[in-house]
């Protein structure tokens, strides 16, 4: 074939281009055999079939779920296709995540200094230990969100995440009585030291229900590490997500995410369970806890 200028002849390099051509050149009156040899092509070659791609539908998925949740990286998305009940590796997952372009861009964070840290303990059933902290956020009116967060340690449940527009200390404890009616009270709670958290409302209700209060050291976040681990997540996934027309909208968005959260939304750290499974797991197989959760650190 000759370039429209009437230059040397284009060679068609691509076996699929060849196929095209030979076809062509078949249905223009050349016979099969005649077509092969002008264009250089075996027989074999050209009756040959490509093999459909094996990863095409797991791409497919993994774009999915990319799509779905727009902060799930490769290590996430594994874990969601190994719940669906789909047996992959994880390094072709990651592999095919990386081809696609859907690498989560990682925000920066702000840099601790180094210092003597001692490992929290993981409480051995669930109300040993909550943890609680305040996270904000605001509607598109320019009004702030103050949201309580607080997680079981043990089971790493979102015990609750209550929006208001302000959370006084009367209206703190009211929330942990209607958490303690639903769910049984915490042996102990961990905070920082927000006034909130060290007011007298707070102080009495604790003597009087005879809970403990752990306060951690001013500046030292690290030491509230379970709150810690699940606020970035739930401000990655859910707030800097969503743009909050009200409270209202706010309190839907914000409760759907924390139902997401406990029962669909796997976890690494507790093998690859979400919240919920791993709750029911401590009530039946409380013998066969991981080994640092067996230390009775309360």
């Amino acid at each position: 074939m000759r370039d429209h200028e009437g230059g040397p002849p284009k060679k068609v390099v691509s076996a699929p281009s060849r196929r095209d051509l030979v076809r062509h050149m078949i249905g223009r009156g050349l016979s099969e055999r005649r077509a092969l040899r002008v264009i250089g092509m075996s027989a074999s070659a050209y009756r040959y079939r490509p093999v459909a791609d094996r990863n095409s539908a797991l791409k497919a998925q993994i774009v999915a779920l990319a799509q779905q949740h727009r902060r799930y990286g490769a290590g996430m998305i594994y874990l969601k296709l190994r719940q669906a009940g789909v047996v992959v590796n994880h390094k072709r997952v990651d592999r095919l995540n990386a081809e696609a372009g859907l690498q989560v861009r990682r925000r920066k964070h702000k840099k601790i200094p180094m210092a003597h840290r001692q490992p929290l303990c993981r409480p051995q059933a669930a109300n040993q230990v909550w943890s609680m902290d305040f996270i904000f956020d605001r509607t598109a009116e320019g009004r702030s969100i103050k949201s309580l967060t607080v997680v079981d340690d043990a089971t790493h449940e979102a015990v609750a995440i209550v929006p208001e527009r302000a959370i006084g200390g009367q209206h703190l404890v009211r929330i942990l009585d209607r958490l303690a009616a639903a769910r049984g009270l915490p042996q102990a709670i961990r905070t920082d030291n927000g006034k909130e958290f060290c007011g007298r409302a707070m102080l009495t209700w604790a003597h009087e229900r005879g809970v403990k209060l752990f306060l951690i050291e001013p500046g030292k976040p690290n030491q509230n590490a379970y709150i810690e681990s699940f606020n970035g997540p739930f401000r990655e996934e859910c707030l800097n997500e969503h743009w909050f027309t009200s409270l209202q909208h706010a309190k839907v968005i914000i409760h759907a995410w924390q139902r997401e959260y406990n029962e669909e939304r796997p976890k690494k750290s507790l093998g690859g369970l979400t919240p919920s499974a791993y709750a029911k797991t401590l009530v039946h197989k409380s013998d066969k806890l991981p080994s640092d959760s067996k230390a009775r650190c309360y």
